[in-house]
């Protein structure tokens, strides 16, 4: 199989490592030849730049399509720089290539903000995709035709793989890896010392969330201000909004119900209160809202994945 990872400018230095550290070592520990891959590293230009200033070692687009490419993701941080970057012209070009190389077949891998390229190249349109979770509000105002999973690593849609955050450049590495060998997948990920991650969902904090929706984030302030008593109608009266508006924006605008961002914001403010004091779960439980610990234990297993003896040692 020939990979092709194409590199562009301000790509992410470590997203563009995790890719080739883990297929370089899948390589190295293949039991057969038809597993050690063809990989290159090519670019739009002929010099291309990480995020950091390191000069990328690219060769030329080739002419004969790979049969998958990976897009590692470009060191933008917030909806304006992501925004930037796609106006650029080698992004512009790029995004066309995709298209062309996904026409003819080719699968087409992206992590982390490389996604937005991929959406932008109208490959996305209609289809099941992951992202960045903290950017997810901007992706899906950007491209509302898009089936945005924020909670998910990795997402496969007919050839058309998307991974979540930064580090989840690795998990996309693997699940490529593991599509051809799971053995070899299990020894890469022993190799690098790499657990399992099905969600990003653990990771995901509301309060870094980028958006830019007054209603939302009048909704947002209230429902902080209002855990332990929280009502949709009282939280509608408060921002002026009925309550099938509230409930529609904050679904389009974050990808989930009223109801279940309030939830993640209990169990952010719990963790914090388990992190900075020494109050019980069950007092805990009360300030965020729930009527008792096991409750809320049981929420945060769900969430996290985590008892509360682990949480605990986790946040100390």
């Amino acid at each position: 199989m020939r990979i092709a990872v194409l590199v562009l400018d301000d790509v992410f230095d470590s997203g563009l490592g995790l890719v080739m550290d883990a297929l370089d070592i899948a390589a190295a520990l293949a039991p057969s030849a038809e597993l050690r891959w063809k990989t290159s590293l090519v670019g739009m230009r002929r010099r291309v730049h990480t995020h950091h200033g390191f000069l990328a070692p690219v060769e030329p687009v080739p002419r004969t399509r790979p049969d998958l490419v990976i897009v590692p993701a470009l060191g933008a941080k917030s909806p304006d720089a992501v925004a930037a970057a796609l106006a650029r012209p080698d992004l512009r070009e790029a995004c066309a290539l995709l298209r062309s190389w996904s026409a003819a077949g080719t699968s087409i891998a992206a992590a982390c903000t490389a996604s937005f390229m991929l959406a932008e190249s109208g490959l996305l349109a209609g289809r099941h995709a992951t992202t960045t979770w903290w950017l997810a509000p901007f992706f899906r105002q950007r491209f509302p035709e898009v089936i945005l999973d924020d909670t998910a690593m990795v997402v496969d849609d007919g050839g058309l793989i998307t991974a979540g955050a930064a580090l989840a450049h690795l998990d996309l590495a693997l699940w490529l890896i593991r599509r051809a060998s799971p053995s070899l997948a299990r020894a890469v990920a022993q190799h690098l010392l790499h657990d399992q991650r099905p969600s990003q969902a653990p990771y995901m904090t509301p309060d870094h969330l980028r958006h830019a929706d007054p209603l939302v984030d009048r909704f947002e302030a209230w429902a902080r201000r209002h855990l332990a008593d929280f009502s949709m109608q009282a939280a509608a009266r408060s921002t002026g909004a009925s309550e099938r508006t509230l409930e529609r924006r904050v679904r389009m605008v974050l990808g989930r119900s009223p109801v279940s961002f309030v939830q993640d914001l209990r169990v952010s403010v719990a963790l914090h209160r388990m992190a900075t004091t020494d109050e019980s779960l069950d007092d805990i439980a009360a300030r965020v809202g729930y009527g008792d610990g096991p409750t809320l234990r049981a929420l945060l297993r769900k969430k996290t994945g985590c008892g509360v003896k682990e949480l605990r040692k986790t946040q100390a």
